[in-house]
């Protein structure tokens, strides 16, 4: 059981979540290339080693076309005054200021814009839609296809708040701190980084909001910001003493997106911690905290849902099986059964985490004719698991390798033996065997 929790107690920023998610790698520096590898435009990453209240962490520098976030600031203002969406950038710009005059955070690569001088103002606003941001990841980002859709995911919770907010059709509004590079940089490589862990859970504390008000070139808006308000809707939140936006849209959307759920710090066995720190300093130390678990003897709960129908063709069932496997059900599938007047039917069984309960059930009812599902908790225990690949005459073959309770087991993966059997001409059996007694 891998088990990830973030401790958002002072807020949380795309570039914060990377630096603390990054610790956890083994080799952060060659993650940092990898990153530098996708092919943003004008995106490199840096990371430098920080200080807060006596605790050694990191801080993310993002550069875009060689300048970070504090570059430019003073042509903010005239640029937004000729945007046909100004109401909305009214709404965002004190995002911008506030983050780099007044927040603690000094966040240099969240939902920012307008970094250079008016000559590159153009550039910026070719990737401020979502269907820009779309085309830009689905079609020149260097990425694993889930990682893609993790990062178009976390767009559509920001841009489904600003059209909320700004009372747009999301299809509409143009967002100047959504869109830019640096951003579209944060939430890249949070979803990367939580592809590399693979978390079979990840938790984190009620989010540090901040209080108070903040200045932006069209007026005074409260914090939290109304963007972050609305995308942290059903999430515990607070305020405190400190008066600033500890929380930006997209750490709220990263969270959102990513956390199973809400809390206390669950029972783990901690393996590794990461700070990821801010630029400001406070009493408390300004950063998020990532503390990270990795076990094969601790249980943990899911969902069984059961229901049962005589009317469904085995096209729908199947085609069922595949929705529910998409949407993160842990396992799916069917048992005959006989039902009412003597009539063959099937009991569809579907295991999924707690936190994907309400999405599964919806699918269930969604895609089947049943008209109830039942219900039950159960404790499960896993072996911790992960891939080995082997170097072999026959190419590289992947390795399933399975441990906890004092078991270890080893599986050697089905499609690279069938693809070694096919090109070489011998039998899975021969294959399997040549490679277990190396």
């Amino acid at each position: 059981m891998k088990t990830l929790y973030l401790d958002c107690s002072m807020g949380a920023s795309g570039d914060m979540l990377t630096a603390a998610l990054l610790e956890l790698m083994p080799d952060p520096d060659a993650f940092i290339d990898r990153l530098n590898s996708i092919g943003i435009p004008g995106v490199v990453y840096s990371r430098v080693p920080s200080r807060k209240c006596g605790i050694t962490g990191t801080h993310i520098n993002v550069y875009v076309n060689g300048e970070t976030e504090d570059a430019g600031l003073h042509h903010h203002h005239a640029e937004h005054d000729t945007d046909e969406h100004s109401d909305a950038h009214a709404a965002h710009e004190h995002e911008h200021h506030h983050h780099s005059e007044e927040h603690e955070h000094h966040h240099h690569s969240d939902e920012h814009e307008h970094h250079h001088h008016s000559d590159e103002h153009e550039h910026h606003h070719s990737h401020t839609s979502l269907k820009d941001i779309e085309h830009l990841v689905r079609e020149h980002l260097d990425l694993p296809e889930k990682v893609k859709r993790d990062v178009l995911s976390v767009y559509q919770l920001i841009a489904e708040a600003e059209s909320h907010v700004h009372g747009t059709d999301i299809t509409q509004i143009h967002f100047h701190e959504v869109g830019t590079m640096d951003a579209v940089a944060d939430v890249t490589a949070v979803s990367l980084l939580i592809d590399a862990l693979k978390p079979d859970e990840i938790v984190a504390s009620p989010v540090h909001v901040g209080a108070g008000q903040c200045r932006c070139g069209h007026g005074i808006l409260p914090v939290p910001a109304p963007a972050t308000a609305y995308i942290l809707r059903d999430v515990p939140i607070y305020g405190g003493s400190i008066k600033s936006e500890l929380c930006t849209p997209t750490g709220a959307a990263l969270l959102k997106h990513f956390v199973d759920r809400f809390g206390d710090m669950p029972v783990m066995n901690v393996h590794s911690a990461g700070y990821g720190m801010g630029n400001k300093d406070f009493e408390a130390a300004n950063c998020v905290r990532s503390l990270w678990s990795e076990t094969g003897d601790k249980g943990d709960t899911v969902c069984e849902l059961v229901c049962s129908m005589d009317d469904i063709t085995g096209e729908a069932l199947g085609f069922a099986s595949e929705r529910l496997f998409e949407a993160g059900a842990l396992e799916v599938y069917t048992v005959p059964i006989q039902m009412k007047k003597s009539r063959p039917g099937v009991e569809l069984k579907v295991f999924c985490r707690e936190a994907d309960r309400d999405r599964i059930v919806s699918l269930i009812l969604m895609h089947t004719t049943t008209l109830g599902i039942r219900e039950s908790i159960s404790r499960r225990y896993t072996l911790t698991r992960h891939i080995e690949t082997l170097n072999t005459p026959y190419g590289e073959i992947r390795q399933k390798v399975s441990t906890g309770y004092g078991v270890k087991r080893t599986k050697l993966e089905f499609e690279d033996l069938a693809r070694a059997a096919r090109e070489s001409g011998k039998s899975l059996d021969d294959i399997r065997h040549e490679l277990e007694t190396v």
